[in-house]
């Protein structure tokens, strides 16, 4: 792998904020200062393993600088200014709906002034406490130059996908009061997903794949609040004792927190903070997508068996149910593959500083990360791919459902391969 970061020392330490009673495997790193890229690749990406980058990782973005005042507080009136009107989604954390929150969208002025209430009144309203969350300031904001995405994090398969079908992201911004918090969830398609506090504190409560088997109730529903007494009850939890202590982790203004693939977390805000968040997934962790998918297949196709016999095109129901459920198919996570796929290999093909064919961004990232990162990439799509054509599910796709032989691509990357390792 090649070496981003030259002649860089790391200081790994434990950080001060960890819950003592944890999973004994599991423990979260602190990461003082830089460290090449390759070792971040080495010891977190493949391990799938949990870490804390300090604030000298956000120091110099524009963020950090406007929107926090001169006491680590939120910068409303700056906020205000720059995003005024700007419709944003909101959460009520008081309220539950399903297994989240119900929510709205509003004026982002409006947020601000219930939010300025909210401070004034003690931290409490009528109207419950409410959360900017999941907003997608970047893509409507881009000119703004608010912060830059770190070289660790920048081989993101997820957001190099939306980006060139120019549908959706996974780059959010959140805004909350001291109390909002988020309940026990993995993220979409069991990305990882990386946080960076831009003002404020957080708590999150991170359990190890595997962990979350224990916190379901004897429906087989995922809890809401792994916090909540409820879960005591061996009637409705029969397994929650089996469940070991989460990683309890507090996170402070400037850090950016890694969560790896599967990482069942909730999270909550100490203090009025602001945050932005990516999902993102790569090569280390698609396998582990891939599976997932699966998963969701065979739990829709198991609601629906009963129909099994009395409908034609009974699979492609149950395709089309796991995107509305899930937000992506086979079909679509095929396509996935080929733009990753295809990526790469303009990039193999042209001049690295001259990919005209593929966004700036991504040339420039490619060419940060190295041609053995790019050979990586592919051979992991090769084997993904190759599982694929091996499942009943996928051959049993309509023709329709995919724009291109997936054979033929496979003898492509192939090719592509051989010239490069």
């Amino acid at each position: 792998m090649r070496e981003t970061f030259h002649n860089c020392c790391s200081l790994v330490k434990m950080p001060r904020q960890i819950h003592q009673q944890h999973c004994s495997s599991h423990f979260i790193q602190y990461i003082e200062r830089e460290i090449a890229y390759s070792k971040f690749f080495k010891n977190y990406l493949i391990p799938n393993q949990p870490c804390m980058f300090s604030k000298k990782f956000t120091e110099d973005w524009n963020c950090r600088k406007k929107w926090v005042t001169a006491d680590g507080k939120p910068n409303l009136q700056r906020l205000l200014q720059e995003f005024d009107e700007s419709p944003v989604p909101v959460a009520n954390c008081s309220a539950k709906e399903y297994n989240s929150n119900p929510k709205q969208i509003m004026p982002f002025k409006e947020f601000i002034q219930y939010w300025r209430e909210f401070i004034q009144n003690g931290h409490s309203s009528p109207r419950g406490c409410l959360y900017l969350k999941d907003w997608h300031m970047q893509r409507n904001f881009s000119e703004h130059n608010t912060y830059k995405t770190p070289i660790y994090f920048s081989s993101d398969w997820l957001n190099e996908y939306w980006d060139t079908i120019e549908v959706d992201d996974y780059r959010f911004v959140y805004m909350g009061p001291k109390g909002s918090w988020t309940p026990f969830h993995a993220d979409v398609f069991r990305s990882y997903s990386w946080s960076a506090n831009i003002c404020g504190r957080k708590k999150w409560l991170l359990y190890p794949p595997g962990q979350e088997e224990f916190l379901r109730d004897c429906h087989g529903n995922l809890a809401y609040d792994v916090t909540a007494p409820v879960l005591q009850d061996k009637g409705l939890y029969p397994q929650f004792e089996e469940a070991c202590q989460p990683l309890e982790i507090i996170q402070e203004a400037g850090e950016i927190i890694f969560v790896p693939s599967g990482w069942h977390h909730q999270v909550y805000n100490l203090e009025d903070t602001i945050s932005i968040n990516h999902n993102w997934l790569n090569g280390c962790n698609l396998d582990i997508m891939w599976q997932f998918l699966q998963e969701e297949l065979s739990s829709v196709q198991r609601e629906i068996e009963e129909w099994r016999d009395t409908m034609d095109s009974w699979h492609q129901h149950c395709q089309v149910i796991m995107k509305s459920c899930t937000g992506i198919d086979f079909g679509e996570f095929a396509s996935f593959l080929k733009t990753i796929a295809n990526n790469r290999m303009s990039f193999l093909n042209s001049c690295p500083r001259n990919a005209d064919n593929i966004q700036d961004h991504l040339a420039e990232s490619l060419f940060a990360l190295g041609p053995q990162h790019v050979a990586f990439d592919l051979q992991r799509v090769l084997h993904i791919f190759e599982s694929m054509l091996s499942n009943e599910d996928f051959k049993r796709l309509e023709p329709s459902a995919l724009s291109f032989k997936p054979e033929e691509l496979l003898q492509e990357i192939r090719e592509a391969v051989r010239t490069i390792v």
